[in-house]
């Protein structure tokens, strides 16, 4: 049946809607906040709950005891990592282990889920080092841009901790090594799909799962599927696990479908199971000369489908993304909202489908392979491509408003009107909803971001791959909000690349230009300097050939933030550049914004003078323009320089009331800052001890590292 797009919403919608050009179906808008840091006196407990029917690995879990569950007196931060084949149970084996010892780890239990992040070049262990400091208490404005300073916080974090580290779904030893934790008694627990033999060199216990004997593989179907069952059908039971191949995810799948009908019997599953022809041989296990798959129970399940539920669940398997709402399968299916919510739940009932907590649904990697595989096979041969067509033109729309939901006013290069659709939302073209029709459309945008990072990254690979390159660049540019504000760094690189790489093929200059300009900040973030400059030539180059001012402005004065702390006097040259284009192009923010960093420049290279009339006019300029958080930066600076000039006194007063208007606008960090350098000056040692308590407690809170100098700046005052 080829794709059909209706215009219609039956049944009842709770939350947000919003009209993107034409509504094809429901468009349900599920997101969920990105986790906070753990409050000071709150213990990390992160490891989610093992399955309730666990059978078996209990030699794997007693010889874990005797590596992970020593004493503080152990040598080093043992490390035990669990390797095996996808769905053999590697996760629950952890999870179990990790339910088991959970007093005894008081420092907390961390969890990091690799698959879920991707990355490389140090990006994914980046983040993961982030994960973790969040669970220490840090908090996103203190967390090091640099993959060196969150392994030196980590570890200088953990040190005083007895804390469980859980990694899942590792592909590489750095992933592990460079999240051991210092505290005595501490311990590492991997799993991996991958067996990771260079971690013996660091005392690590490889234990390596095989499938379930037989049987632990007769008591998981009897948990499963009842014992009086299992008993009646001895015989029929004893090949049916043997048919499984002692895979914990077969056996479950053949399970749901003897509990879904009753009436089929073990015997007549042996039956079928033994005539089925492999399509995911890649995806086996091996014993000896057998090799043992999954495939047969997966293609039996998928022929008791009704016809909507198998359609769905072969649409699917072509989803670039890991988790998907009812509203986009809908959206790509064409089917009727009440249809969509019907198949699912079929697909749920039959172990197709999870459903996590948020209300979005998620399909195992070997359940997706296999129904990929039938869409290839049974469906259009475009049938993909337009799958992808249609996720990523919902996926652009929304981060289209998410972007326009946390700031309005900043250089874009894609219309919103084109990358929302015709007329945007309700038919108003720049509209933020759903972001804007909350209290908070900011705080939302960026939690709706955040919590589908992953999934945005993964529709960028797959409309890159299908030749979508306006889809492309438009959402990478969109998408590049949410790193201002969580530095990412390996997923804000790769979707700039791909971005950058969409446009140049799109023959879009000017797009090009900006991507590669915003490309160089998470590239010199990650020590690759000489990449981030050859992206900011590049990008200078095109935005002249562009003839787009304030882009030349914007590339100009992301050059002076590449030349700050290695040649003053370009940034400073770099800044005025940018200044004088946005003059020229009328573009009063940009050119507010360009004598703030200048004069910033100016007051580091000794030019205060200068810097003073510059964060002045800068100051005024921005306070006009409503950008109160802005204009409250350019103050504590020109405070900062007054102080470089011997205006004591003047700097005093300006500090004073940055922090006044600091604190209103919440820049919490930015005030501690003000706080610290007003103390330098203050004779009184009351105010001085008062602002340094001030700016402690904001360090402490956030789990900023400055916190130990001011502290230690306030046992001497």
């Amino acid at each position: 049946m080829p794709l059909h797009v209706v215009n219609s919403l039956p049944g009842t919608v709770h939350g947000s809607i919003a009209q993107v050009g034409s509504v094809h179906g429901g468009i349900t808008f599920n997101y969920h906040s990105a986790p906070s840091p753990e409050s000071g006196g709150r213990r990390p407990d992160q490891v989610p709950r093992p399955p309730r029917r666990f059978v078996d690995r209990e030699w794997a879990l007693a010889e874990l005891d005797g590596v992970l569950a020593g004493g503080e007196d152990v040598q080093g931060c043992p490390i035990g990592v669990f390797s095996g084949l996808p769905g053999i149970g590697k996760t629950a084996a952890a999870r179990q282990w990790a339910h088991r010892h959970r007093e005894r780890f008081h420092g907390g239990q961390f969890y990091v889920d690799f698959g879920a992040l991707g990355g490389g070049d140090g990006g994914d262990v980046s983040e993961a080092l982030a994960m973790c400091l969040r669970g220490l208490g840090v908090y996103d404005p203190y967390l090091p841009a640099k993959l060196a300073d969150r392994a030196a916080l980590y570890r200088t974090l953990s040190a005083d901790r007895r804390m469980l580290v859980v990694l899942d779904d590792v592909s590489h030893p750095a992933q592990v090594t460079a999240l051991l934790p210092q505290g005595a008694g501490s311990a590492v627990l991997a799993t991996s799909t991958w067996r990771l033999g260079e971690l013996a060199l660091d005392g690590a216990a490889l234990l390596q799962l095989d499938v379930l004997d037989h049987g632990s593989s007769l008591e998981l179907l009897a948990a499963l599927c009842g014992e009086r069952r299992v008993e009646t059908e001895a015989e029929a039971a004893a090949e049916l696990v043997g048919l499984c191949g002692g895979l914990p995810m077969a056996l479950r799948l053949c399970a749901a479908r003897l509990v879904t009908h009753r009436r089929l019997t073990i015997g007549s599953l042996v039956g079928e199971l033994a005539d089925e022809q492999s399509r995911l041989a890649r995806i086996a296990a091996s014993s000896g000369p057998e090799e043992r798959t999954m495939a047969a129970a997966l293609e039996l399940v998928y022929r008791d489908l009704p016809d909507t539920a198998a359609r769905v669940y072969r649409i699917l398997g072509l989803f670039p993304t890991r988790a998907f709402d009812i509203g986009l399968v809908a959206l790509v299916s064409g089917f009727p909202h009440a249809d969509v919510q019907g198949a699912l739940d079929t697909l749920e009932a039959a172990s197709l489908l999870t459903e996590a907590e948020d209300g979005r649904y998620a399909m195992h990697n070997l359940v997706r392979l296999h129904a990929r595989g039938l869409a290839r096979e049974l469906d259009a041969p475009d049938a993909e491509r337009e799958v992808v067509r249609r996720v990523s033109g919902h996926y652009r729309a929304l981060a289209g408003l998410a972007d326009l939901a946390v700031r309005v006013d900043r250089l874009r290069i894609a219309e919103p009107a084109e990358s929302l659709g015709t007329g945007g939302p309700g038919g108003k073209a720049g509209s933020t909803e759903p972001f804007g029709a909350t209290s908070s459309p900011k705080q939302d945008a960026l939690a709706w971001l955040e919590a589908e990072r992953g999934d945005i990254l993964a529709v960028l690979r797959a409309a890159a791959a299908s030749g979508f390159n306006r889809q492309v660049w438009q959402l990478a540019e969109a998408f590049t909000v949410l790193f201002l504000h969580h530095r990412h760094l390996a997923d804000w690189r790769e979707s700039l690349e791909l971005g950058a790489e969409a446009a140049a093929r799109d023959g879009q200059p000017a797009a090009e230009a900006r991507l590669r300009s915003l490309l160089s900040r998470p590239l010199l973030d990650l020590g690759r300097d000489d990449e981030a400059r050859a992206q900011l030539e590049s990008a200078d180059q095109l935005a002249l050939e562009s003839g787009h001012l304030v882009l030349q402005a914007s590339v100009q004065e992301f050059l002076g933030r590449y030349w700050e702390g290695r040649d003053q006097a370009r940034a400073v040259d770099a800044y005025r550049a940018s200044l004088a284009l946005n003059l020229q192009a009328g573009e009063g923010r940009g050119a507010a914004l360009a004598r703030y960093f200048l004069g910033c420049a100016q007051s580091a290279s000794g030019d205060h003078a200068a810097a003073l009339a510059g964060l002045a006019a800068a100051m005024e300029d921005l306070s006009a323009r409503g950008d109160k958080r802005m204009a409250a930066r350019a103050l504590a600076d020109l405070g900062r320089t007054r102080e470089r000039l011997g205006d004591r006194a003047g700097a005093v007063a300006d500090l004073r009331q940055a922090v006044t208007r600091l604190h209103e606008e919440e820049a919490s960090h930015y005030e501690a800052r003000a706080l610290e350098d007003l103390a330098d000056l203050l004779d009184d040692p009351a105010e001085v001890r008062d602002c340094l308590r001030r700016a402690l407690a904001v360090y402490e809170e956030g789990g900023s590292p400055r916190a130990a100098g001011v502290l230690s700046r306030l046992a001497g005052a």
